[in-house]
């Protein structure tokens, strides 16, 4: 009995999500179905959107501008505080891998639901990272050791593992601070603008070397853990189709993927998360070069955009976990197993896809959103709503599940024929063409597909 009281007693009095559109609604949801009172905050720009209008309370923190609103701590901190949160959940993006800003949420008396600190710290120091990994017995793409500048023996140590390498911030993140060197020629202007480059978007201008997988695939594994020592993975995603370093079609199994490739990234990815001292949901990504070979790339310390293909072909619900296990809950192994037929996501950008992908904010005149059998829908879109210019581009994702791959497609197909999105430009069509591309039918996708097309 007092463990099914338990269960139903909402795991905090209140949370605050510091965060807005699609994500914000997807973390109120999950509230919703633990009866637990949520307040979101919002930027002047946002003041009509659905999360305002959804969450029990909100809270403005200022103009439009991401740096002027949900990029200042002391003003989302200030907005938990006085309409009585304990709780705090950032979504992604924003502050949600900034561990000065956890720290503060904590000397608040407000539980950050997402790791601790130090484990953010040190996986956003991707350097630092890469010897964490190496120790644990994790294979890391073959580069540089520690940071590094253009001289004489770095131009010695990219000859050595042979062009093309890949020069990556060393705080980077989000397809940020990255350069694909092709020839010793433009070596030392390739770091240099990385270095620049990494200045201006993390205030760190440290770079590191990769050696640059040609045909790579990206495949990320999604992890769990608690409070109490129990660490599982919920099985692969396959981000590979991206168009410079950005993720546009996600799906989970990943496609020409065995049983034993599962296992192995799998357990690399447990022993990376442990490695890490990981508590909460978090991803780590795997490239994989031509002969099926893969290395750790990196572990993003929050939740994914892509979350909802995990959730579809294992029925769990990875923001619920997220907040039971921040209050202390203990994570259910039997969550892990093998995937249940076939899930496919869709990024819906405001974008123009023939005009370079251009970002394309304005008024929206009409949204109609697909439904149906296996059809989700995670986005904020409401008619006659702006689509303001100063975030990033995201404005739905579109998820769909099938018995298998096949059927995916082919229901995702009918998804994006349904969806009307009036009075901006998107990326609707391009994604339709995606999916009738001929390596992406055979699952054949690499990471430089759409960049080569």
């Amino acid at each position: 009995m007092h463990e099914a009281a338990n269960a139903k007693k909402p795991p905090f009095k209140k949370l605050l999500v510091a965060n807005r559109g699609e994500i914000a609604v997807r973390v109120i949801r999950a509230c919703r179905d633990l009866s637990l009172p949520v307040v979101v905050v919002y930027s002047e720009a946002d003041r009509t959107s659905l999360p305002v209008m959804l969450a029990d309370d909100a809270v403005c923190v200022g103009p439009g501008p991401a740096a002027e609103s949900y990029l200042i701590p002391s003003r989302v901190l200030s907005a938990a505080t006085v309409t009585g949160c304990d709780a705090l959940h950032p979504g992604y993006g924003f502050l949600s891998e900034n561990p000065d800003f956890a720290e503060a949420v904590a000397t608040c008396n407000i539980t950050f639901v997402g790791p601790n600190p130090e484990t953010m710290r040190l996986l956003g120091d991707k350097v630092e990272a890469r010897k964490r990994m190496k120790a644990a017995g994790v294979p890391v793409v073959p580069g540089s050791d520690g940071p590094l500048e253009f001289n004489r023996d770095t131009a010695k140590f990219c000859a050595a593992i042979g062009y093309p390498v890949l020069v990556k911030a060393a705080a980077g993140g989000g397809g940020k601070g990255m350069r694909v060197i092709k020839r010793e020629a433009d070596l030392e202007n390739g770091i240099q603008m990385c270095m620049a480059e990494a200045k201006r978007s993390f205030d760190d201008q440290r770079v590191y070397i990769e050696k640059y997988l040609a045909g790579a695939r990206h495949v990320e594994i999604q992890v769990m853990g608690d409070t109490y020592g129990t660490l599982i993975h919920l099985n692969e995603r396959d981000c590979s189709c991206q168009r410079r370093h950005q993720k546009l079609l996600e799906e989970s199994p990943a496609p020409c993927f065995t049983p034993e490739q599962r296992e192995q990234l799998g357990a690399w990815a447990v022993a990376a998360a442990k490695a890490a001292g990981y508590v909460g949901a978090g991803t780590v990504e795997f490239i994989g070069d031509d002969k099926g070979t893969f290395y750790f790339m990196e572990m993003n310390a929050r939740l994914q955009v892509e979350h909802p293909v995990t959730e579809m072909v294992t029925g769990s619900d990875i923001v619920r976990e997220q907040i039971l296990i921040a209050a202390g809950r203990k994570l259910d192994p039997g969550m892990a197993h093998a995937p249940r037929g076939h899930s496919i996501e869709c990024r819906i950008y405001a974008e123009d896809p023939d005009a370079d992908f251009q970002p394309c904010p304005g008024f929206l005149s009409e949204v109609i959103l697909p439904g149906g059998p296996g059809v989700r829908v995670d986005s904020a879109l409401l008619p006659r709503s702006p689509v303001p210019p100063f975030y990033d581009p995201l404005i739905a994702k579109i998820i769909v599940w099938a018995p298998d791959r096949s059927a995916a497609i082919a229901r995702m197909d009918r998804a994006l024929a349904e969806t009307r999105i009036e009075g901006i430009k998107t990326t609707t069509g391009f994604l339709r063409r995606l999916l009738r591309n001929p390596r992406f039918r055979r699952g054949k996708v690499t990471t430089g597909m759409l960049d080569e097309a």
